[in-house]
């Protein structure tokens, strides 16, 4: 990812011009400077401009005298301006201002935000070009979740408690969130899991789920399928009882003629299950007449019920109607008040003024008054006549009722006295429900018999499953990720001879699980932690930042940025004297350890030059020029000897 950090700008309380800290792309940048003068600053002010959940920055002068913090990054899309709000006595603020531009100026003051801390996060993740699939389906652990832009500062920053640091490789790997999240995305970083690998998990997901469904619905079905064939002759039989087969015709054995004889029980012995009354007592016929008379007086008696309620709503129409017509002729009795009053006698009358002596509103409101009654008077002539259609209806309708209570008493009797009509009865209800379970079998075999279409789907997606398993082989991602690793520690191993290590020649392995590193000497693996002397830290240190980000830039749009900064790499070697105060710190360097600290500087050129520009490395430290002065790829940012990270004018 091409990110190249051109300006680091604090933004002061008052109104004076911001303090600006330029950098120079594709080389090595150094600010070199006394102690207490801001360097160890400059990690988190980025790191927070960056986005980061929580505020590093010193408290302090640094805190106590900026009122923002930004920085200005080259990248693919141009140059972007992000400057963060000083959190006062918060951990953090999400206050964020964000420009973008081919070139952008620094504005004098920042007034008010204009985006959160979340859109940038949001933007820079677009930038890297970051999946946002998590790493596992369903996982509800944040080490799982998908990747974050910062979470590749960890291969970015190496602040003065990391560069040296025995115990810890990388930025804020000494948390156990950081850490644990770190190790879960190695694997992608390295390019082992893809963004194609992460979303064949999800599909995987997705169809293994629907592929235990469908085997599901597959074994109901053949489950029920099975049972139903132990039934089929017991169907069969059944059907011989009933007189719906004929007995002599026996059963067939093979399975196909058995389901075709049940078909055909249920499409063309229907009628069947009706009860013939022919050569039957004549308490049956009676009782099939009383039965047909049931059915033809309960349907008249439902039709008289229903013109019985559309009468009652009609007359509750012609009620509310009535009523409307008595509001309207209640308004316009007015009327005849206005009449009488027009045609009185006198000069003054207020209403001949109003009309100005034009009677012919008021006329043609005596008229719709008159309209009107006629139409009240004519009314209740309507209202009698739905009355009496109504008592008819009702009259009706009560002696179609005693009819049919009459029918059903006889058809009461005659099934309590007649032991064959109840025989008969009973084997009407039996057969009618006999062949309606048939029917229902018939449906379920049928479904069963369709499984086939289903049995098709299932192969389907198991041959899915399978292409998908082999895109997200365990053994393809260890074998990708060991091949990377391999080159990384090559890499590693090339870089180690040139910096001040006790064991140049020793092969390196790089330990995702620990995220540290092991130094292989004969028949002993030691991790970094086991290792003695500062001096050998630094250089695994320096050496395995180097390698991976020769790793990364050589893959086509890595996401991670092509960045570096280390924070008091020296301090191994001469932690307290600072260059240039030869007065105040007599002790003189010994030659061996500026050698050492010079083999540092002259990698990083080394490496910066080798990557064509696109690599952006800054170091912070003590040493001044007379160590690294006169470095390929080496140039000098600024140096803080009678100046700080903070103008002094700005502390009063």
């Amino acid at each position: 990812m091409y990110f190249q950090l051109r300006k680091l700008i604090l933004w002061p309380r008052h109104d004076g011009a911001p303090r600006i800290v330029e950098f120079h792309p594709g080389v090595v940048n150094v600010i070199s400077g006394a102690s207490k003068t801001g360097k160890s600053a400059v990690i988190p002010i980025i790191d927070y401009c960056l986005a980061a959940d929580k505020c590093a920055i010193p408290v302090g002068v640094i805190r106590e005298n900026c009122n923002w913090f930004g920085v200005l990054i080259d990248t693919i899309e141009g140059q972007k301006l992000l400057a963060r709000r000083e959190p006062g006595d918060q951990q953090s603020t999400s206050d964020m201002v964000m420009i973008e531009g081919d070139k952008i100026e620094i504005p004098n003051r920042i007034k008010e935000k204009t985006h959160t801390a979340a859109t940038v996060k949001a933007m820079l993740n677009r930038l890297a070009g970051l999946t946002s699939l998590d790493f596992e389906p369903d996982s509800e652990s944040n080490f799982k979740s998908r990747p974050s832009f910062r979470d590749l500062m960890a291969f970015t920053f190496q602040p003065q408690n990391i560069v040296a640091n025995p115990d810890v490789m990388f930025f804020k790997a000494d948390t156990t969130e950081h850490r644990e999240k770190l190790k879960t995305i190695f694997p992608y970083i390295l390019q082992a899991v893809t963004g194609d690998v992460l979303q064949s998990r999800f599909e995987l997901d997705r169809l293994s789920r629907l592929l235990r469904r469908k085997e599901n619905e597959l074994r109901a079905l053949m489950s029920a399928g099975n049972a139903w064939r132990l039934e089929a002759q017991s169907w069969l039989r059944q059907a011989v009882e009933f007189g719906l087969l004929p007995s002599e015709g026996g059963i067939p054995t093979e399975w196909a003629d058995i389901v075709d004889l049940l078909r055909a029980v249920v499409e063309a012995n229907s009628e069947a299950a009706h009860p013939k009354l022919a050569g039957i007592d004549a308490a049956l016929t009676r009782l099939q007449e009383l039965r047909t008379n049931e059915t033809a007086v309960a349907a008249e008696l439902t039709q008289l019920r229903q013109r019985l309620s559309e009468l009652r709503r009609l007359i509750d129409s012609s009620d509310a109607y009535g009523s409307a017509l008595r509001i309207q002729r209640d308004r316009l009795a007015l009327s005849d008040w206005l009449k009488q009053l027009s045609s009185a006698d006198g000069p003054q009358d207020p209403v001949a003024l109003l009309a100005d002596g034009d009677r012919s509103k008021i006329e043609q409101l005596s008229d719709a008054l008159a309209a009107l009654e006629v139409r009240l008077r004519t009314h209740p002539s309507i209202s009698d006549t739905l009355d009496k259609e109504v008592l008819r209806l009702r009259g009706a309708a009560e002696n179609v009722l005693v009819r049919l209570n009459e029918i059903r008493q006889e058809i009461g009797m005659l099934e309590r006295n007649s032991v064959q009509a109840k025989q008969a009865i009973d084997r009407f209800d039996r057969m009618e429900r006999f062949l309606g379970r048939l029917e229902q079998a018939l449906l379920l075999y049928d479904r069963t018999d369709q499984s086939a279409g289903l049995r098709q789907d299932i192969d389907g997606i198991k041959q899915q499953i399978e292409e998908l398993q082999r895109r997200v082989s365990e053994t393809e991602i260890a074998r990708k990720l060991r091949n990377a690793l391999d080159s990384i520690e090559l890499t590693t191993g090339r870089l180690i001879p040139q910096l001040d290590a006790e064991w140049p020649d020793a092969p390196v392995r790089l330990m995702i699980a620990d995220l540290t590193v092991k130094v292989i000497r004969g028949t002993r693996d030691d991790f970094l932690w086991e290792i003695g002397s500062g001096a050998n830290w630094l250089a695994y240190h320096v050496a395995l930042t180097l390698a991976l980000q020769r790793f990364f830039l050589d893959l086509p749009h890595h996401p991670v940025p092509g960045l570096l900064i280390y924070d008091q790499p020296s301090q191994v070697y001469f932690p307290r004297r600072t260059a240039g105060e030869e007065a105040s710190d007599p002790v003189s360097w010994r030659d061996e350890d500026v050698v050492a600290v010079r083999k540092v500087f002259s990698l990083l050129g080394q490496q910066a030059i080798a990557a064509r520009r696109r690599l952006q490395i800054i170091v912070l430290d003590h040493a001044d020029e007379e160590v690294w002065g006169d470095l390929e790829g080496v140039v000098l940012a600024e140096q803080w000897r009678d100046q700080a990270l903070v103008p002094y004018d700005w502390l009063g």
